[in-house]
Parts: structure tokens; C-alpha cells; sequence
């Protein structure tokens, strides 16, 4: 059976603002439009139809020759697009059609199959959300009075319907409906009601942009990575820890200022972004390297992630070590990561523990650091 989606994408939004119609205008790293098109194409449907204004020139050359794509021209009103739409699905053999707006980008695969699995019983369906707040009437920014909310509904779309039942409606119509419900209505269809769902927003203000990205956000791209480092103590009156010079009787030996924390936390990104670690960025066997400060190799890895288009959620790291005290610098040392990193001190955790004496840090013989780093690509 062939399951066809009609978008409709000809109108200008302009309560929207941002001077372009809403369903071109960007959210998140796409398109309004393009997360409206994929969605359906996640579904499976078979056909998409994408109505467009003869005003978008730059749409109807992108999309002319798009192989999963029929291009329609939109009309004066939403039902003349949309009968132009059906009327470009006529000959595709399309027994199941959904007639959806480009301005709901968040409709979900969930809510595009229960409405296809409903025209198996129906001959048009469409989802809704029941009416749950009080209703008033008003006038002049003033309550005038009350209205029943029992057996309202709050529409949405997609609006489902057998294509052959739907397409005869649009065609006796006289036009001005208010959405294809009504015009089915109009032919005498039953439209069965489906719950709809909360995320399904049409975008119609310029907050909505800011509601919508925030639905989108289940689809980002989330990445953890460890960091693991080691030095051992030799001769000196201090330690660089996470930036710190924090004094004490030995120092920390490495090819670089040995900082075990920078370290660890810089192959924590790596390991996030799967970019190898330290020596494969800065090899040892590079004499330019050494002694060098461990914020370079720290930045390097922060300024690589934003490269790669993450944002660096938080880092927590542990050094574990009998002594020096870590505590009384543990604030500052927070503060120089978070500068190096470009994040705030509160997403930097910086904390110490000790090996109940056992093993090379039990013994002081060396430090050892434990990190996690988050990232985030919305």
C-alpha cells in the first residue's frame, strides 16, 4: 500500500518574524523545513509532496530533481495548495495520504504511524490534544467570561486520510477551510480522533523557535571520554597540578611540566572526540616539547572539540596521591582549567583522594589522575 506525506510549505509566516518564512528560516544546525522532511522519510512513508510558493525560486531549485520528492505549486490559500499537492500525487497510485505543515518540524515516527495505522479502520484521522486548561472569553485585554472545555480538542498535524476520499473533498469544496479536517467534514468523512502529542508545536511565534530546538535537543549528539595519566616523583620544592604550582618537597617528572591533571583531562576530550591522546598530538620524541607548559596541549584539545562543532559540557577529574593537600587549591586550580578551557568553574570539577597508602601513590612514589570529559553536539 502507498503511503504518501503532502507538506505543505507555500505560506509566509510572517508572525514568526525574522523577515523569512519560518519553514526556511534555520533551528538548531538545519532548517526548519529539512527537519520537517526528514522526519516523515524516518517514517517510512513511501511519497513526499512539498508544496512551495512560486515566490521560493531558490526552494524550487534545490528541490527540482530530488529523487524521493514531487514539487507542487502552493496556491492563493492552504486548501488551494493543498489540492494542487493531491492533485501531483493523482497518478503515483498513493492510497494513504498525510497532510502535514512545514512549521512542525518535532512530529514523531511514533505519531506518523498511528495515523497511517488508523486509515486502516477509518477514512480520515487526525491528531489532537484534549483541552485541559480553563477557557475564557475576552475583550479589550479583559475576561469577559467563561467557555466549556469539555469536547475540545487543540488540532495538529499530520491529518490523515484515504487519498481517494480526500482528494474528491478538496475538489468539491468551495475553499476557506480553516484545515483539511474541516474540508472532510464538509464531504460527509468521519474523522476519527488521535491523541497527539505535546512536542508536536507548530511554529508560529519567535518563541517557538527557542521550544522547538529544545524538542530537537533529544537528538544531540552526547560523547564521554577517560583520561588516565601517571608521574613519578623526583628531586624539587613543587608541583604543577591543573595549573597550580603547589609547593612540596619533590616535583613531578615528564617530558612536559608533567601537570598529571591537565594531562588526563586533555585525553579525556581526545578519547571523547576519538582523537588519540597527548602523544600522538605532541610526541615526546619532539624536543619542542619539552618542558612545555601542559595548557597547550589542554587548549589544543578544548579548541579541537569546538572545531568539530561540540560544546564541552563539564570535566571532572581525581588526582590520587598521598600528599601535597590538594584542597586548599582545588578552587583555584578550577578556575585555570576553566580558563583554558573556555568554560565556566562551575562545569570543572577538581577533587583528590588517596590510595589508603597502597600501591606507587600509597607509597609516594608519583601522582596519578582519573578525568572524564562531556561533549555535546546539538
Amino acid at each position: 500500500m502507498t503511503t504518501a506525506a503532502l507538506i505543505v510549505a507555500a505560506g509566509r509566516g510572517t508572525r514568526a518574524g525574522g523577515g523569512t518564512p519560518k519553514q526556511w528560516r534555520p533551528l538548531k544546525t538545519r532548517r526548519v523545513i529539512d527537519w520537517t522532511l526528514e522526519a516523515f522519510e524516518k517514517a517510512g512513508v513511501d511519497l513526499t509532496v512539498l508544496v512551495l510558493s512560486p515566490d521560493d525560486a531558490a526552494a524550487w531549485d534545490e528541490f527540482s530533481g530530488h529523487p524521493s520528492l514531487i514539487l507542487a505549486e502552493g496556491g492563493a490559500e492552504r486548501a488551494a495548495s493543498v489540492l494542487n499537492g493531491l492533485k501531483a500525487l493523482e497518478t503515483h497510485g498513493v492510497e494513504k495520504v498525510l497532510i502535514h505543515d512545514a512549521a512542525r518540524p518535532c512530529v514523531s515516527s511514533d505519531l506518523i504511524h498511528s495515523i497511517l495505522n488508523a486509515l486502516d479502520e477509518v477514512p480520515a484521522a487526525a491528531p489532537a490534544l484534549a483541552v485541559t486548561d480553563a477557557l475564557w472569553t475576552g475583550a479589550e485585554n479583559t475576561v469577559t467570561g467563561t467557555q466549556d472545555r469539555n469536547g475540545l480538542y487543540a488540532a495538529q498535524t499530520p491529518q490523515g486520510f484515504r487519498f481517494q476520499n480526500i482528494l474528491a473533498a478538496h475538489l468539491s469544496h468551495p475553499g476557506g477551510a480553516v484545515d483539511d479536517v474541516e474540508v472532510a467534514r464538509a464531504a460527509g468523512l468521519d474523522v476519527a480522533i488521535i491523541p497527539g502529542e505535546p512536542d508536536n508545536i507548530k511554529i508560529t511565534r519567535p518563541e517557538d523557535f527557542t521550544r522547538a530546538e529544545r524538542i530537537l535537543g533529544a537528538d544531540m549528539d552526547i560523547r564521554l571520554g577517560n583520561g588516565y595519566d601517571v608521574h613519578r616523583f623526583g628531586p624539587g620544592d613543587s608541583v604543577i597540578l591543573c595549573g597550580v604550582e603547589v609547593p612540596h618537597e619533590k616535583t613531578l617528572q615528564g617530558h612536559s611540566d608533567a601537570d598529571v591533571g591537565m594531562h588526563a583531562v586533555t585525553d579525556a576530550i581526545y578519547g571523547a572526540l576519538a582523537r588519540g591522546d597527548i602523544g600522538q598530538h605532541f610526541p615526546p620524541s619532539d624536543p619542542q616539547w619539552k618542558g612545555a607548559a601542559s595548557e597547550i596541549f589542554l587548549r589544543h584539545a578544548a579548541n579541537l572539540a569546538r572545531e568539530m562543532g561540540f560544546t564541552l559540557s563539564n570535566v571532572d577529574c581525581t588526582l590520587v596521591c598521598e600528599y601535597p593537600k590538594v584542597g586548599p587549591h582545588a578552587a583555584r586550580m578550577r578556575e585555570v582549567m576553566a580558563q583554558i578551557l573556555g568554560i565556566e568553574a562551575d562545569r570543572v570539577s577538581i577533587k583528590a583522594t588517596t590510595s589508603e597508602r597502597l600501591g606507587f601513590t600509597g607509597r609516594g612514589e608519583g601522582i596519578a589522575a582519573i578525568a572524564t570529559a562531556a561533549l555535546v553536539k546539538a
